[in-house]
């Protein structure tokens, strides 16, 4: 851009000369040439744009016909696996087959699904006469050898469907006797794989017919022969299953919404030959500013030159507007400057300075506003959150770099999809229901705050995201900007709390019951203790009156059994309490287990299956044996209880290592299980199972002191109980005892006292 000097003293002031007139065309001359270069910027975008737009639909429609062709092979060797090796299959078998499939639904372009079946030469006369035994009187192989000609090969169309119209006329027909269907026949039977015929026309249209043709082969060998090489796989053929297309109908739907953006040639090898040209949308045409694309696809072994041009309607997609209006409106401002320079020139120095002004301020402005927008880009490109914005239709327009990260789409990728791609399947539907109100009245719920929601990925992977939503109003309409947040850190965050928080909860309650179990426990050891007492007086004082008085010695006997019990009842109570004496020795609970075999048999009763898992090198405790023996005792008989004298205990030994625990220091421990197949406890029953005299038994048949004796020996011995159970699947009681690292002492041998 010319810069304008600076001060009047380098410029002679206008005056009546030409002056004036010169300093006005130079600066028409000067707008003129920015309006040039801002149309020609202009012009080139939309050109850029149409060309991006162009490559995406000619990508997408040669995937679309590679993967419409590989989808008919897959339904050739569903049917060839159908028929395992045979292709004398009956026809109301293929019909029915052929009807699960919905074909003709599913599979545009997809005449019939047939069998060629290979007659040997002197039978055919038999075959003819074997299929009108069938049913079909007017069968016959077509076309007719001329008289004293003979066939190397027939392969007669014994099977097609939809069995009506125009497949009528193909059914019989020796598809053998025609070389373009014969050389893709022959690829397919030496090849074993799929085959794709040159161009012919289908016998179902006859030869005036208005679309050109193609057949796909898959050969059927059969069952039981060798197909290594390729002399075995001619021995082995008995014919091939096929499907006929034409070529308007298998072009049908490609591309969507979009089909009609391109106009596309599809020949048979390379173009310029007529007869080869299998399908044409469109006349012939040249593409806007030369677009134009090539693919070559091999579906079936067979070259498809695919020639593509932008169609009229997108040719007409260029925007022209936009450099329209720059070239109308740079000129126009331009003549407009030029004429008020011309004028203010003609004041002299103060016009002079008035037009400089004028020019500079314009220059100031055109500089702000592109400062202003690269400000902008900068600000979105750097934005934390993911930022895109959506035409009327729905389209994305803009994606930041933000959005490329979170979706794995990059700019060039993800203008001019469909927004609802990046949304779950299931939520599609109703956010194109939405967006098209939303369009229409520029009124949304989601403009009210921050809406969570699942996004998905480029790989499918779902993202929960918070959104922000505004309006954007375009030339086309009623449009939307976004602010996408990935919020899976805070989403995983209040995971994580809610996790810490069940946990704290479910420590608070163990606490609790714990801090209730404690005070039971002194409550009930004291009352035991001084019970215990009591009764030793008793016990005392009857025994020196039964040696005094004979005369009521019955009476007395009766007194010192009910003493006894209460004594036993007081001795339960202080084990619960842990104020039982213990006398521990080094103990291998599983030499215990052998000497308690024949007392716990008898415990479970005949009709309890009892199972002993004990591994080779168990670690040895430091407990009362006689206690622990109880205890397992008592276990047993209460699992025989839960089962009604009918299931399986299993008594488990194992060595376990604590990390971490609440109850349990760290450190090594035999865990001993006792589990049933009775059944189960709920949660509110396991809540009170090891409070003194809380039973579920039926009132006169146990003490309620089983499990809470079990739980007082275990903590006393430096180890805890546990408990597992549910309704419905049995119960599993496990106590923990400390390792102990001496040798365990054989049977018989005195434990060392415990300090009291």
């Amino acid at each position: 851009m010319p810069q304008f000097p600076s001060t009047a003293s380098r410029i002679p002031l206008p005056g009546s000369g030409h002056l004036p007139l010169l300093l006005a065309l130079l600066v028409l001359l000067v707008t003129q040439l920015m309006t040039y270069s801002a149309w020609s910027g202009a012009r080139r975008a939309a050109q850029a744009q149409l060309q991006e737009t162009f490559d995406y639909r000619t990508r997408d429609m040669a995937v679309g016909i590679s993967r419409r062709m590989a989808v008919y092979e897959q339904v050739l060797r569903g049917a060839r696996g159908y028929l395992r090796g045979a292709v004398d299959i009956a026809p109301r078998d293929w019909a029915a087959y052929y009807q699960v499939l919905d074909l003709e639904q599913s599979f545009p372009g997809l005449e019939a699904l047939g069998i060629s079946t290979i007659v040997p030469a002197d039978a055919l006369t038999a075959h003819e006469a074997a299929m009108r035994g069938e049913g079909f009187a007017d069968y016959r192989v077509r076309p007719e050898l001329e008289r004293g000609a003979a066939r190397a090969l027939v392969s007669a169309i014994t099977h097609i469907e939809p069995f009506s119209g125009r497949n009528l006329r193909a059914f019989g027909y020796d598809m053998f006797s025609e070389p373009v269907r014969r050389a893709a026949m022959e690829r397919a039977r030496d090849s074993g794989q799929a085959a794709l015929s040159g161009k012919v026309v289908l016998v179902q249209d006859g030869k005036d017919a208005p679309q050109a043709g193609v057949i796909m082969y898959l050969p059927v060998y059969r069952a039981g022969q060798p197909t290594g090489t390729v002399g075995q796989r001619r021995d082995a053929i008995a014919g091939w299953v096929y499907a006929p297309f034409r070529m308007n109908d298998l072009m049908q739907g490609l591309g969507g919404a979009h089909s009609t953006d391109l106009d596309i040639e599809i020949h048979d090898g390379e173009p310029g030959d007529a007869a080869a040209l299998l399908y044409r949308s469109n006349a012939s045409r040249s593409g806007a500013a030369g677009l134009g694309a090539r693919v070559q696809l091999m579906p079936g072994g067979r070259t498809w030159t695919i020639t593509m041009r932008p169609s009229a309607a997108l040719e007409n997609s260029l925007d022209t507007t936009r450099p329209r209006l720059i070239a109308l409106g740079g000129a126009g401002l331009g003549v407009l400057l030029s004429v008020v320079v011309w004028l203010l020139a003609r004041q002299r120095r103060g016009a002079l300075q008035l037009a400089q002004a004028m020019t500079l301020e314009l220059r100031e402005s055109h500089d702000q506003v592109a400062a202003e927008q690269q400000r902008i880009e900068v600000i979105l490109e750097n934005a934390p959150d993911a930022f895109l914005a959506l035409d009327a239709r729905g389209r994305i327009t803009d994606w930041n770099a933000q959005a490329t990260r979170l979706f794995g789409w990059s700019a060039v990728e993800a203008i001019g999809r469909d927004a609802e791609l990046l949304l779950p399947e299931d939520r599609r539907g109703a956010f194109r229901s939405a967006f098209d109100a939303f369009a229409a009245s520029g009124h949304c719920a989601m403009l009210d705050g921050a809406t969570e929601l699942t996004v998905l990925d480029r790989d499918g992977r779902p993202i929960p995201a918070e959104l922000s939503v505004a309006v954007l109003h375009t030339a086309s309409g009623v449009g939307a900007t976004a602010f996408v947040r990935d919020i899976t850190q805070r989403k995983q965050t209040e995971a994580r709390e809610l996790q810490r928080q069940q946990r704290l909860d479910e420590a608070r309650q163990a606490l609790a019951r714990s801090q209730k179990l404690e005070a039971v426990g002194k409550l009930t050891g004291g009352v035991a203790h001084d019970f215990n007492n009591i009764l030793h007086i008793i016990s005392a004082n009857v025994q020196l009156m039964l040696r005094a008085d004979g005369a009521n010695r019955k009476r007395l006997l009766s007194i010192l059994d009910a003493v006894e019990r209460g004594a036993k009842l007081a001795g339960q109570l202080l084990a619960f309490a842990r104020r039982q004496p213990l006398h521990p020795g080094v103990v291998d609970i599983g030499e215990l287990l052998e000497r308690m075999d024949s007392l716990v048999l008898r415990a479970a009763g005949d009709g309890i299956a009892l199972e002993k898992h004990v591994p080779p090198e168990l670690w040895p405790t430091l407990v009362d044996p006689n206690q622990l023996e109880n205890v397992l005792l008592n276990l047993v008989i209460n699992a025989r209880d839960a089962m009604d004298g009918c299931g399986r205990i299993e008594l488990r030994l194992n060595n376990v290592t604590i990390d971490k625990d609440h109850e349990l220091a760290p450190g090594d421990y035999v865990a001993v299980a006792v589990a049933d197949s009775g059944h189960g406890m709920p949660p509110e029953v396991m809540e009170h199972a090891f409070e003194p005299f809380f039973s579920t038994k039926p009132e006169g048949e146990g003490t309620g002191l089983g499990l809470s004796m079990a739980h007082g020996f275990a903590r006393q011995s430096g180890g805890d109980i546990r408990l597992d159970s549910a309704p419905g699947k049995g119960t599993t009681v496990t106590i923990y005892l400390p390792r102990h690292t001496a040798p365990a002492q054989p049977p018989g041998t005195p434990g060392m006292a415990a300090p009291h």
